[in-house]
């Protein structure tokens, strides 16, 4: 009697490594392969029955689409929106962010069919590895975890030698960048980003600029998340920053080069576009300046740097997060009005704001105008007040 085949959910991207994967794991070794796609908002219709189409083709017995763009964004993005994270003052943590999430949906759905074991294809020096295996053995610790390419150490050049050999025909060169695609931005590895003195061509980037004239866009928020684009209301906060996205991303705004500390302890780099994140974040933050107090703003960035760092460490299930997120959620209570924004090719001028709760609009003065809640003499006296502990301090030092 033959043996079962343990059966492997393999988390499923169609690039180079999970394309191995599938090969070596039903060919080589014999599994009952079942591929699953965590989709988080960055492939069209087309580009999915593509991915179904490579996975059966390279042996997997089964393939599905899991689609968690609605709750990544309820989860995870409004609260990056909020926190106005970017790590290093320059990345939104695109690929960081969403990991988790496709991590959780991958194995809620191995555990549904009863498989034996989960795999993925990321390697030993990054940062993939710890959030995928993290949040597997969290939610499911009996089920066992495999991953080829980082267990054989292998390199680019060796998968697409194999697939080669086997017969998979697929546009090898495209395959020489590692492309991660999602709602909130794209990142962009290898070649380039290996070498600390090169930086991405710009055939490389999914994206193409197409426009070259300014423009302006208005993007509307209620209580910190995104409701309308150019007067246009979205009930559904993803399809407006798709909008923005459709708007921006053929100027080549929110292209950079991301350099930051691992959490395996090596520096990495890696370029990104994430046009809707940087403009959404820009035009947040302004409006931010607008309708919060000084305390408020101060205390958010503090929250904000730490959520993005626990996103990116793949520290989302600690319930530290949910402390953190209810703060954020409290802070956004008047973070309602429009901003607009001129967009021109690389770059973009944020404009203006206009909300009924701008602090800026009140009865207690102009700033570099007019005061009128003050005297002069009131002034004069609120100085000497606050100058008093330094001139204690220098007239003892004298």
């Amino acid at each position: 009697m033959e043996d079962k085949k343990k059966k492997v959910v393999l988390a499923f991207s169609g690039g180079l490594d999970t394309s191995f994967c599938a090969m070596y794991l039903s060919r080589d070794k014999g599994y009952e392969v079942h591929t699953a796609i965590a989709n988080t908002g960055g492939f069209s219709d087309e580009e999915l029955k593509a991915i179904e189409k490579r996975a059966i083709e390279l042996g997997a017995a089964s393939h599905v689409t899991l689609d968690v763009t609605d709750r990544y964004y309820r989860d995870s993005i409004r609260y990056m929106i909020a926190g106005n994270v970017l790590r290093g003052g320059t990345y939104p943590i695109s690929v960081s962010s969403e990991r988790t999430f496709q991590a959780m949906a991958i194995i809620e759905y191995a555990k549904s069919i009863g498989a034996d074991a989960v795999a993925h294809g990321s390697t030993g020096a990054g940062n993939d590895q710890v959030r995928f295996d993290l949040t597997f053995q969290i939610l499911a610790p009996e089920i066992e975890i495999i991953t080829p390419t980082r267990d054989m150490t292998l390199t680019r050049e060796y998968e697409i030698d194999y697939l080669r050999k086997h017969g998979v025909k697929a546009d090898y060169k495209k395959m020489e960048y590692s492309i991660n695609k999602g709602l909130w931005g794209t990142s962009v590895g290898g070649k380039e980003t290996l070498d600390s003195k090169l930086t991405l061509p710009e055939s490389a980037y999914p994206s193409q600029i197409t426009q070259t004239e300014p423009s302006r866009i208005t993007i509307t928020f209620a209580k910190g998340e995104p409701t309308a684009v150019n007067g246009v209301e979205f009930p559904n906060p993803v399809d407006a920053i798709r909008k923005v996205e459709e708007l921006a991303a053929p100027y080549g705004i929110g292209r950079d080069m991301h350099i930051g500390d691992t959490i395996i302890g090596i520096k990495g780099r890696v370029g990104f576009e994430a046009a809707s994140a940087i403009l959404m974040i820009a035009a947040h933050k302004m409006l931010e300046k607008h309708t919060l107090t000084k305390w408020q703003q101060y205390w958010k960035e503090q929250i904000g740097n730490w959520y993005g760092m626990f996103l990116h460490e793949a520290q989302y299930l600690d319930p530290v997060m949910r402390d953190m997120e209810a703060m954020l959620d409290s802070s956004q209570k008047h973070v309602s009005g429009t901003v607009e924004i001129e967009l021109r090719p690389y770059s973009y001028t944020l404009v203006g704001v206009d909300s009924p709760y701008d602090l800026m609009k009140s009865d207690f003065g102009e700033y570099g105008e007019v005061g009128k809640a003050w005297t002069a003499e009131d002034v004069k006296g609120f100085t000497r007040m606050m100058a008093t502990p330094m001139k204690i301090y220098y007239s003892n030092k004298k």
